[in-house]
């Protein structure tokens, strides 16, 4: 079971997802970005991991939406058969 992370480290990492670009899956280069606007070690810490998981669901969002996209192509060739 993973840890739940507080309101506040949701909210900053939702911001500097939103604001800067570079962020990528990988927590130790999103940790490395950090370094220089996070207060603490620990903070740093959760900031990327939740840049991480706001990362991943963008790139399923994004692949969701193709497949889904495809989906409604073949059928709509079908009904026009």
């Amino acid at each position: 079971m993973g840890r739940i992370k507080s309101l506040m480290i949701k909210k900053a990492a939702l911001q500097l997802f939103e604001e800067a670009e570079g962020f990528t899956e990988d927590f130790e280069n999103n940790k490395k970005l950090l370094k220089d606007t996070m207060p603490s070690k620990s903070v740093r810490n959760k900031v990327a991991g939740g840049l991480v998981r706001l990362v991943r669901k963008k790139r399923q969002k994004e692949s969701s939406e193709e497949t889904g996209n495809e989906n409604e192509e073949v059928s709509n060739e079908r009904r026009n058969d």
